[in-house]
């Protein structure tokens, strides 16, 4: 007599595996995507929250502060807590956002995804993660639009 034995084969749980790991490396280009998506809206965010506190603040004085070249942070003495409550310091990346200005205008930006700054500037959508997003005088100058690459 044959006892029934309940439970599955060596085979079954090989063909089980094999079929997680396929759709797992389906999807993970698709994941990443949209991580890399989100952290641009983020830097996008930050960047329109520190010129809407600069446009505040020049509303009110004849000039922009002015900080030289360096990272937004150096901005919150002029704006906090009159123009913007918290001064965002850092993009999507966990990387500084930069601010320059002359007192008549000013940049913000971002170094992308691989942290490094593009000279010159490419005026326009970009299509890349590891593009410079920049806002000069509170207009986007250079932004991400489109299907995105690494």
């Amino acid at each position: 007599m044959r006892s029934k034995r309940s439970g599955f084969t060596l085979i079954e749980l090989l063909i089980t595996v094999a079929i997680i790991g396929i759709v797992a490396a389906i999807a993970m280009p698709a994941i990443t995507s949209a991580i890399q998506r989100a952290r641009q809206k983020r830097t996008l965010a930050e960047l329109r929250t520190i010129a809407t506190a600069i446009s505040a603040y020049a509303t009110d004085f004849p000039f922009m502060p002015r900080v030289g070249p360096g990272d937004a942070v150096l901005l919150a003495p002029y704006l906090i807590p009159t123009y913007v409550r918290h001064m965002p310091g850092i993009d999507g990346w966990q990387r500084p956002i930069y601010y320059e200005a002359n007192g008549i205008e000013y940049t913000v930006k971002s170094f992308g995804a691989h942290g490094i700054e593009q000279i010159p500037v490419r005026f326009g959508p970009t299509t890349s993660f590891s593009d410079n997003i920049v806002m000069f005088n509170g207009v986007f100058v250079q932004w991400p639009d489109g299907m995105q690459t690494n």
